[in-house]
């Protein structure tokens, strides 16, 4: 039975990490967002990255179907909110912003609570 738990938990973490890169997917709608925002409006680099922004934003609808199916809703939408710690990144890295105490306290918070919804067991009131 441990074994069992244990390929069980393996696959879970597989699965969630599948999960992130789904989100991950998501928050590239923002960086095509910000990188049209920067532009001329309806120019055509404007018009590319808000076409970039909408197929991104349809792919991830698409994959975000699978995730739901595969995930109980509560694990997939606390992990959903892990797009603001994918956000934050992309905020320094490609566009160099600052992250302020407040910025990471707030993701680390988001983290934590994500970190607790995963690790849990099924509630008491679930066993049927």
């Amino acid at each position: 039975m441990t074994e069992k738990k244990q390929v069980k938990k393996r696959l879970r973490a597989k699965d969630i990490l599948i999960l992130q890169a789904v989100i991950i997917i998501y928050t590239l709608s923002s960086v095509m967002a910000k990188l049209a925002s920067g532009q001329k409006p309806f120019s055509v680099p404007f018009l590319l990255f808000y076409l970039a922004e909408l197929t991104v934003l349809g792919v991830y609808a698409l994959l975000w179907q699978q995730m739901i199916k595969k995930f109980e809703l509560s694990v997939a939408y606390t992990n959903r909110a892990m797009a603001l710690l994918w956000s934050m990144i992309w905020a320094v890295v490609l566009f160099h912003d600052r992250v302020t105490v407040k910025n990471v306290i707030g993701v680390t918070l988001v983290i934590a609570g994500t970190t607790i919804v995963n690790s849990g067991e099924k509630g008491e009131g679930n066993n049927g």
